[in-house]
């Protein structure tokens, strides 16, 4: 887990979320977090950005991210059944300079 990942995570666990799966490999794809607070699971897309250059972190999630994401999402949701009645919710999270953006991708 890398460092945005490690601060994504922690800005959850705050929130009260707990932690299913992390990088796990699901459909061809990697979901960088899945995390579940009472009936709702979440799959996380975490993007990082330490300098200002280059835009925002979120900027990095194209349509194409998009549809993996969802992908791995269904594959992942296939190989655990006992989910699989949870409101899902996909969301982006751009981590900057200590800052956590959550923008849902649906």
């Amino acid at each position: 887990m890398n460092r945005g990942e490690r601060h994504a995570l922690r800005h959850y666990r705050l929130r009260g979320y707990r932690l299913l799966a992390a990088n796990a490999r699901a459909g061809g794809y990697e979901l960088d977090l899945v995390l579940r607070r009472g009936r709702t699971l979440v799959v996380v897309e975490v993007k990082e950005k330490r300098g200002s250059g280059f835009g925002a972190p979120l900027e990095m999630v194209d349509r194409e991210k998009v549809r993996r994401v969802k992908t791995a999402a269904r594959a992942w949701l296939a190989t655990h059944p006992e989910n699989a009645s949870l409101e899902l919710r996909i969301e982006a999270v751009g981590v900057s300079g200590g800052r956590v953006e959550r923008v849902p991708l649906e």
